[in-house]
């Protein structure tokens, strides 16, 4: 069997800092649309204060995300990138480095393989609302 590739994007806003959107209903859509079995999916977040990851999307998991980042990369701390460019997000970009732009999953009988309580998810870490572009390719039959 051929080797497929299809390519796609999602779109997505955010309200605020510590917006964690679950992105299970964009892939199952993509993943439709692809007609990929069995393969990867591959997701990429353009922009450098936001990330992607995977947790158990319930309220109490993501307070605790968010608090724990606090604690990594304090949001009242002294970044180099506030004195230089005057703006209040150098806590958003490290936070961002740390979790990362990108995730890969593998995909079976049509659907991403996960956990039961694990779900894929962006991590806006911006200081304002955005509209967020996610790359999305699949490779597989």
């Amino acid at each position: 069997m051929a080797i497929k590739i299809y390519r796609g994007e999602i779109e997505v806003r955010t309200s605020r800092e510590g917006d964690i959107v679950n992105l299970e209903k964009y892939l199952v859509e993509h993943l439709a649309k692809s007609g990929i079995n069995n393969g990867v999916l591959h997701l990429f977040v353009t922009g450098s204060t936001a990330a992607l990851t995977t947790i158990e999307y319930e309220s109490g998991l993501r307070e605790d995300l968010m608090n724990s980042l606090e604690r990594i990369a304090p949001r009242d701390a002294e970044y180099k990138h506030h004195l230089r460019w005057g703006d209040d997000n150098g806590h958003s970009h490290v936070r961002a480095s740390i979790i990362g732009p990108s995730i890969s999953i593998p995909v079976e009988n049509g659907r991403p393989l996960l956990g039961t309580w694990q779900q894929v998810v962006l991590v806006e870490l911006d200081t304002r609302p955005r509209s967020r572009k996610i790359v999305t390719t699949i490779i597989g039959e």
